[in-house]
């Protein structure tokens, strides 16, 4: 992402992340994203044996994690 420049306001910054987050939603939807972050996941697990010791992978388990609620938050919105 970009840095925000001093000339940039808060809420202008905001709107433009959230523009790109708009954009990323229209690629899939939740459940789609979901599954994806996964199969991402699960093959990053699967690889661990031959990649060696990672001293970060809890913060990505955390980071996968985050991601996963996210979207579940996501397509709970869209169903109700």
């Amino acid at each position: 992402m970009n840095k925000q420049t001093h000339s940039e306001s808060q809420d202008s910054a905001t709107l433009a992340y959230g523009e790109h987050v708009k954009t990323l939603l229209t690629m899939n939807d939740p459940k789609e994203w979901v599954e994806d972050l996964w199969i991402i996941y699960t093959g990053f697990m699967v690889a661990q044996h031959e990649l060696g010791h990672n001293p970060h992978a809890s913060d990505l388990f955390c980071t996968f994690r985050e991601l996963v609620f996210f979207f579940q938050k996501l397509e709970e919105r869209k169903a109700a």
